[in-house]
């Protein structure tokens, strides 16, 4: 985790685009030569795919320190969007950029150590040590146990877990009572005891939490609750969360969150008065949203 407050602290921002492409979201100049060269098939989309997130790295990667590719919309175009997802990696990574990849994996142990290989970690190909897709974080679900975690802590990489998440009804699970207390303290509580003997240089260690921007109260809580738990904190833009909502979530230095942001600035272009060119759009939006953080931050 001291790698990514490192970036954090070089850009200035706060801030992970998530980088979860849609047909829609990308302009149709971008897509027509893929189409073109491939035809109506889904290797032409994943090349679009790909080139569209190249530019939006190119456009963010001296202001936002990380990226977050949500697995599911590569998966939705079967091996092609997997190649796509692996490359997106790859290129963020020679960018400097800090990569999340949004996943949410999570099964019984040996299962879980092929996930926490598949995206953390590498794999022996007859002596040859491969690395399949290299992220520097994975984010999982938590609610299997603790021998369900431990595989992706063995490589020293960053897990984040997920805690009180973003979606309206998230409360249905997350907010019953157990001990007196909600399920997503338990949670929490659970991560800080997972990352006990991986606290680095800023006091965060590799296990950090996801707690919604749309629940500013419970992640001021949690946030008093966890000291040395690092936050993603995703619905911030296109699902409601602004500024203010998130500001609870940073430590007394400013330090200890990051907020995502997909649809807002994946999209950007499109809104009115915003630069045509998608990846300039994408950077004014970034920006406007960098700097909104930072003054909360900076209180």
């Amino acid at each position: 985790m001291d790698k990514l407050i490192r970036r954090i602290e070089e850009t200035g921002f706060p801030v992970v685009a998530g980088l979860d492409p849609m047909p829609e979201y990308i302009p149709d100049e971008l897509k027509a030569p893929h189409f073109a060269r491939l035809g109506n098939t889904l290797e032409a989309l994943a090349a679009a795919y790909l080139e569209y997130n190249m530019a939006l790295i190119d456009a963010l990667c001296d202001i936002v320190p990380a990226v977050k590719p949500q697995c599911a919309y590569y998966e939705r175009i079967g091996w092609q969007g997997m190649r796509a997802l692996a490359d997106t990696i790859s290129y963020a990574k020679q960018k400097g950029m800090y990569v999340i990849t949004d996943g949410k994996r999570n099964d019984i142990g040996s299962t879980m150590s092929a996930y926490a290989a598949a995206h953390l970690g590498t794999v022996e190909v007859n002596g040859t040590v491969c690395t399949p897709f290299g992220a520097d974080a994975l984010t999982v679900n938590g609610y299997l146990g603790s021998d369900c975690i431990k595989p992706c802590l063995e490589g020293g990489k960053d897990i984040f877990v997920l805690c009180k998440t973003s979606n309206p009804s998230s409360g249905e699970l997350q907010d019953l009572p157990l001990d007196g207390k909600p399920l997503y303290c338990a949670m929490g509580d659970w991560c800080e005891s997972w990352g006990e003997e991986s606290r680095g240089e800023y006091s965060y260690s590799n296990v950090g939490a996801v707690v919604g921007a749309t629940y500013p109260a419970q992640l001021r809580e949690l946030r008093e609750r966890l000291p040395h738990t690092f936050f993603l904190v995703p619905g911030y833009g296109a699902q409601g969360g602004a500024a203010d909502d998130v500001a609870a979530a940073f430590d007394k230095n400013g330090r200890g969150a990051i907020v995502n942001s997909s649809r807002a600035i994946l999209c950007a272009w499109k809104k009115p008065g915003a630069p045509k060119n998608f990846a300039a759009a994408a950077r004014e939006e970034a920006l406007n949203m960098g700097n909104a953080l930072r003054a909360v931050t900076q209180k």
